[in-house]
């Protein structure tokens, strides 16, 4: 390190802490190769210098406040330690030249006797912003005035900076009022400096009234507030004054374009993007690292992921930077299989990834779930020093609980040197995922007990435990702690709460909190639609699908799905069918979860060759579409076209599973086919592999016991491996009714009643059971009962759609508005159906009354009633669609049959078992249900 004195000579301060003095001949170096040089060289000074710089130190200690004190902040070591402020005379301090007198003196002065310059404030201010201790230096510049010393321009620039990094608002206005107070308001560099600490604090209307007011201004003064404009969400006019600075002949550099691709990206348009890459090409720009990063991003983040590539294939030179930032994107992108492909590539060529490409790389795992790729990174990570990075850490938890090895994660989350509010909200979220809600709830409570306060990913992850656990007391218990948090009005966690409500069947909470979002995205609207749909309330849900679409909210994935689902509910076709026309236009038709519900919709709406028609042009199938399709088939008594799918789902090597087994069986069931069933009951496990459940084993008891088959069904259930459970009971005791059996019906609904005494199903079809036998006593006993014990029986209802509105009718219905008409012509039709030879079945009449009393109860079922309303509402030889609640009762059954001959309509009923289609007099059950 060299000093420069007052005369021409120079010193070494040399590692021993020894100072060696120089002339004008000879360097440094001398001391080295001449030794005979050096002793010349090491020859006291001129005696003249040293009275000189005696008469100085006097002056000096005569007093000290004419002299600035440099020595807190020399940068150079040839500035002097001490210099006069008005003749600019410096001193040096060096061990060699500096005398003991003067040496004894300092040492004896206080700290502070000598007042620092604002050039040696500022520097110290500066060097505290550089080191990223904002606090410090903004507590340097309130000791500097204190002090008496007066900042000058260049003090203000870190000032500002560090109120700027910290977003101290107020501490920024009051230094801002300092500047005006001296004058240097004006000033460009000031200037610049006070628009991006307001920018940054988020006063973007200060920045922009600094930026007005400035007399001169330059291009960082105009990059600074594109920037401002930016951060604070107002790309828009952050792009217009990108134009007007050109305009005004102010050429944009690298930290322009930036600000301005960051513009477009914000906003994502793709245009003005392109627009700028055409500048950035013409002004020689495009290979600087950072903006073609910048460009990279931009395309990705306006959906233009191909443009992005182009970018990055073009570069001449990639550091780690344009990598992380197209692995980055292409995770952001959904196409997570690239970015791991990259990430390959980048090692390949030798790059090393640093921490931001390792979180594209585990972000990527995590959406494919792909944990032998993530393990390999995670290895990647602790080899270069990244993994115990706290944000890696989070990331880490992120995919470990994707992938469902939530144990990693908890190896992860455990052996963290310091967790962030993040490290736990992925944990709670991650045991939710992975269905351990209970553990959640506890890490919450955990969470809470270390002081950490949530956010919103917190409690995404505690209401999704709720959620799961539907525990409606936990999670309002969770909305309160929302509230008071602040965070209520956060459409993510808002989106949460919804769900929540909706999953523990609060849908009056869930609609509530819904309504007081103050905004809404598509995963608002679709987690109501869900929500009703789930709730059983798909009108609701319907109407809510068509509010949406008035607001011009796109529909996603799963807003096509619970809008497909609500449609399948209340089997509104012709909704339905204006659902599938906005699925296509919206480019979701090929999507393989919502072709899938598009089958059930179809099938459940009573149009099978629709459902079959989206079925055979589905780009791509899973073991869901054939179940879709083979539950379609079965719902609507085609066993036959079943069993041939099946076949054809066989040739074609698609896995089976227990599920679609469950289907086959069912179809089976429905379509009276004893033989093929138990063929395909008992090749389950030694043919294909699958132990049947017991939903199966109940699926094979209907079957048996529809089929009369009542003894073989009673040894299935006595011998079946699993405890039979209520559908197992209820398939038994409802084939009983169907043949009177009232000894192995009693039995049955024993089991049933002991399982779950708060259902009704159970008492309808005991007391059914023995109405039909005639033990009216033993009727009236189980219906006392069941009333003693409070247990509300569901009503029976059915409705028909016409002219896109859904009307609903219940035995005999005095509200409907035409409720007159209505039975006008049932009247009509009783006539002229006992005319051909109906005779009303008086046995499902289940009540001890007169036999005309019985038949008039039965000509006003809720069936008929929507079939007669059907029939003087809509045009001769239009078909019907009925739909009820309940099992379709064997009068009505027999009177449809009728009608459809009479009338000369094909009626379609669905009941809550399967598909009647009705016509010419013939049913497609074949009086078989």
């Amino acid at each position: 390190m060299m000093k420069r004195g007052l005369s021409s000579s120079f010193t070494e301060v040399t590692g021993d802490g020894l100072t060696r003095f120089y002339g004008n001949r000879g360097c440094s170096s001398c001391l080295q190769w001449h030794f005979p040089r050096a002793l010349l060289l090491l020859r006291p000074r001129a005696t003249g210098q040293q009275r000189r710089e005696n008469k100085l130190w006097k002056q000096f200690f005569s007093d000290t406040s004419q002299w600035w004190d440099h020595r807190f902040d020399k940068a150079n070591s040839k500035y002097p330690d001490f210099k006069h402020k008005e003749t600019q005379e410096g001193l040096w301090i060096d061990r060699w030249s500096t005398p003991q007198w003067v040496k004894a003196k300092l040492s004896a002065m206080a700290s502070g006797t000598v007042q620092r310059s604002v050039f040696s404030w500022t520097a110290d201010i500066r060097r505290c912003v550089q080191n990223g201790e904002e606090r410090k230096a903004l507590e340097k510049y309130q000791k500097m005035q204190a002090q008496g010393v007066d900042p000058d321009k260049f003090t203000f620039v870190p000032v500002l900076k560090a109120c700027a990094n910290l977003s101290v608002l107020e501490e920024g206005r009051s230094v801002h009022s300092q500047i005006i107070d001296r004058g240097f308001e004006f000033d460009v560099f000031v200037g610049n400096g006070l628009i991006d600490m307001y920018s940054k604090c988020g006063s973007i209307d200060d920045a922009r009234r600094v930026f007005d007011d400035m007399a001169e201004r330059d291009r960082v003064s105009w990059n600074a507030m594109i920037m401002g404009y930016v951060k604070c969400g107002q790309g828009e006019k952050g792009l217009n004054l990108f134009k007007q600075m050109q305009q005004n002949g102010i050429e944009p550099d690298n930290a322009t374009f930036v600000a301005a691709l960051t513009a477009c990206a914000s906003l994502t348009a793709l245009e003005d993007g392109k627009c700028v890459h055409t500048q950035i090409i013409q002004s020689g720009c495009e290979s600087n690292v950072v903006v073609a990063s910048c460009l990279i991003d931009m395309y990705a983040k306006c959906g233009s992921i191909e443009d992005a590539r182009k970018v990055f294939d073009g570069m001449p030179m990639r550091s780690v930077v344009p990598w992380s930032t197209m692995i980055v994107s292409y995770v952001k992108c959904g196409q997570a299989g690239e970015a791991l492909y990259l990430f390959r590539m980048m090692q390949q060529q030798g790059v090393e990834p640093d921490g931001v490409t390792f979180m594209g790389a585990l972000n990527a795992c995590a959406s494919l779930a792909s944990l032998e790729e993530g393990r390999y990174v995670h290895a990647l990570a602790i080899r270069n020093g990244y993994a115990t990075h706290m944000v890696i850490e989070n990331c880490l938890i992120d995919m470990y609980t994707k992938c469902g090895r939530v144990e990693d994660a908890r190896r992860v989350f455990k052996n963290m040197l310091e967790r962030d509010v993040v490290s736990w909200s992925a944990m709670i979220l991650g045991y939710a995922r992975c269905d351990e809600a209970e553990k959640s709830m506890e890490l919450y409570v955990q969470m809470q007990q270390d002081k950490v306060e949530p956010h919103n990913f917190t409690f995404a992850g505690v209401l999704k435990a709720c959620s799961i656990l539907a525990t409606l007391e936990e999670g309002r218990h969770v909305h309160k702690q929302v509230i008071q948090t602040g965070w209520e009005l956060n459409v993510y966690v808002g989106n949460c709460l919804v769900d929540m409500y909706a999953k523990c069947r609060s849908i009056d909470d869930a609609c509530r909190v819904f309504n007081n979002l103050s905004e809404r995205d598509v995963v608002s609207w679709s987690s109501m639609i869900v929500g009703y749909v789930k709730c059983g309330q798909g009108q609701k849900a319907l109407k809510l699908f068509r509010k949406m679409q008035q607001e011009q909210v796109d529909p996603e994935r799963v807003t096509f799905v619970g809008a497909l689902n609500s449609c399948a509910s209340v089997a509104a076709l012709e909704e339905g069918r204006y659902v599938h026309e906005q699925v296509i236009q919206s480019g979701w038709e090929s999507d393989l979860i919502v072709g899938n519900c598009l089958i059930d919709m179809y099938a459940k709406c009573g149009s099978i060759e629709d459902a079959r028609n989206v079925f055979d042009n589905m780009p791509a199938r899973d073991v869901f579409s054939w179940g879709a399709m083979t539950m379609g088939y079965a719902m609507h008594g085609l066993g036959k076209d079943a069993l041939h799918l099946f076949d054809k789902m066989c040739q074609e090597g698609t896995e089976m599973d227990s599920a679609l087994f469950l289907c086959l069986l069912s179809a089976c069931s429905h379509a009276g086919l004893l033989d093929e069933g138990q063929y395909y009951f008992e090749c389950m496990t030694p043919v294909y592999a699958l132990a049947a459940k017991v939903e199966h084993y109940s699926c094979i008891v209907d079957l048996l016991g529809r089929s009369g088959c009542l003894n073989e069904a009673d040894d299935i259930v006595n011998s079946m491996p699993c405890k039979p459970d209520l559908s197992v009971w209820r398939a038994l005791l409802g084939a009983c009714r169907i043949y009177g059996n009232v000894q192995m019906g009693e039995r049955a609904a024993k089991h049933l009643l002991d399982l779950e005494p708060e259902n009704s199903s159970g008492y309808v079809l005991l007391s059914n059971l023995y109405a039909t036998s005639g033990k009216w006593d033993s009727s009236t006993k189980v219906q006392h009962m069941r009333k003693k014990r409070s247990v509300r029986k569901e009503p029976g209802c059915t409705w028909i759609e016409v002219n896109n509105q859904l009307h609903t009718f219940v035995v005999n219905d005095k509200d409907h508005p035409q409720i007159s008409r209505i039975k006008a012509e049932l009247k009509t039709l009783s006539e002229k159906m006992r005319k051909i030879g109906y005779v009303p079945d008086t046995q499902f009449v289940l009540h001890d009354v007169e036999k005309d009393l019985k038949e008039a109860s039965l000509l006003h079922h809720s069936e008929k009633l929507a079939i007669a309303f059907g029939l003087i509402s809509t045009p001769p030889g239009t078909p019907l669609r009925i739909f009820k609640n309940l099992r379709v009762c064997g009068d009505c059954h027999t009177a449809t049959r009728f009608i459809s001959k009479i009338v000369g309509r094909a009626i379609l009923v669905r009941d809550a078992n399967r598909f009647h289609h009705f016509k010419d007099g013939f049913c497609s059950c074949n009086d078989y249900w």
